[in-house]
């Protein structure tokens, strides 16, 4: 029995067009980023889908949403697991402002950001406990480009050595008999 697991990246936000790293800090979508949101929500309800999650982030939040309500879903359930990276220091920067803060190898400073094998491990854990808990389900999943990105390096290495992760775009899993596959990565035609 397969469980579907559609990986949405929140709307648009002001701080995502000005090229300012967000993290945990809770921005929410601009008027763009509704848009998107609408837009997502408008080609999901070509399918049916049983139950939403999303980050306790604003933006994921009211991009789950909007979503809910054109499909029609009782409700939205959040979960803190699938919350974006905490970026630490350069929350809030751009990377012109970080190169000009910590040099061209900022990168390479830990700045207080959460280590990417922690960020993938609490998403493993709530994808795991997910689809064995709705088993048999179609799921849609709420919330930001970097779990999203660090989520498929881990669950399909193979496949998924970078990624780049859409603003309200849909990369769809499929967990059988303990196997991931990606059905879909990062689409973005509904906008």
């Amino acid at each position: 029995m397969a469980t579907t697991i559609g990986l949405i990246r929140h709307g648009v936000t002001e701080w995502n067009k000005l090229g300012k790293a967000q993290g945990i800090s809770d921005i929410p979508l601009n008027d763009e980023g509704i848009n998107q949101a609408t837009a997502l929500a408008k080609r999901l309800s070509i399918d049916t889908w049983d139950i939403i999650f999303s980050s306790n982030l604003t933006r994921a939040r009211q991009t789950a949403e909007i979503i809910r309500k054109l499909l029609g879903v009782a409700s939205v359930f959040t979960d803190e697991r699938i919350r974006e990276i905490n970026c630490g220091l350069i929350e809030g920067t751009t990377e012109e402002e970080r190169i000009a803060r910590w040099g061209v190898k900022w990168r390479e400073k830990m700045l207080e950001m959460e280590d990417f094998k922690m960020v993938a491990k609490r998403g493993l854990s709530f994808l795991e406990e997910v689809s064995v808990g709705h088993a048999g389900k179609k799921i849609l999943v709420v919330c930001h480009g970097a779990l999203i990105g660090l989520l498929l390096q881990h669950l399909l290495p193979q496949l998924f050595e970078k990624t780049y992760i859409d603003n309200a775009s849909l990369t769809v899993l499929t967990h059988i008999e303990n196997e991931w596959a990606c059905q879909l990565y990062n689409c973005t035609k509904h906008l």
